[in-house]
């Protein structure tokens, strides 16, 4: 064997394997896009399966709907007699809906109503504020803020008998001091 033949001969087997390396590398490009291909098929048959499923709910729903209308117009005829209203019962007003009201019974309880202003005319004066204890009115300076120091508007902080006034620390003990002497003395 020569040198030449041997070279010759790498070379035809560094084709040969190129040859199958590029044979495999077509053969499997091929098959890549068989399954890609296959894969695309299944994607599309499970979104017709999801339609189809979708759209024989749809049908099964209103198979269910109109078999509860005929169940329904059965009911309607047999026990209830309803029947659809015509032109002439519809009403044009709500006057129209008042007349078929019926008088209150003797037994019926008082109706609420509601009062309101629209303006400032025709206000009522305000009523003069009367103390609760005395039922004498109350003094408009004391009201007004024009009372000396000493003298403030107590307000009371409960509603039972003792009554504590809040209109400062030396006031509220005095104030209390004199409730409870007062309801002592009762």
């Amino acid at each position: 064997m020569t040198l030449k033949n041997t070279v010759g001969q790498h070379r035809i087997r560094r084709f040969g394997w190129l040859a199958a390396l590029g044979t495999c590398i077509v053969l499997y490009a091929l098959l890549h896009v068989k399954v890609n291909a296959v894969h695309a098929e299944v994607v599309r048959a499970e979104r017709e399966i999801v339609r189809l499923e979708q759209q024989n709910m749809l049908l099964e729903t209103e198979f269910l709907t109109r078999s509860s209308q005929v169940q329904l117009a059965a009911w309607n005829r047999v026990d209830f007699g309803f029947e659809a209203p015509r032109a002439e019962q519809f009403l044009e007003s709500p006057m129209e809906l008042a007349s078929f009201g019926s008088p209150r019974g003797v037994d019926a309880p008082q109706p609420i109503r509601l009062a309101g202003m629209t303006s400032g005319e025709d206000v009522p004066e305000f009523p003069q504020l009367t103390s609760p204890l005395t039922g004498r009115p109350v003094d408009e300076s004391v009201l007004g803020g024009d009372a000396p120091h000493d003298r403030q508007l107590a307000v009371s902080l409960a509603t039972g008998p003792l009554r504590v006034p809040i209109a400062g620390p030396a006031a509220a003990v005095a104030g209390a001091e004199l409730v409870l002497t007062g309801a002592a003395q009762r």
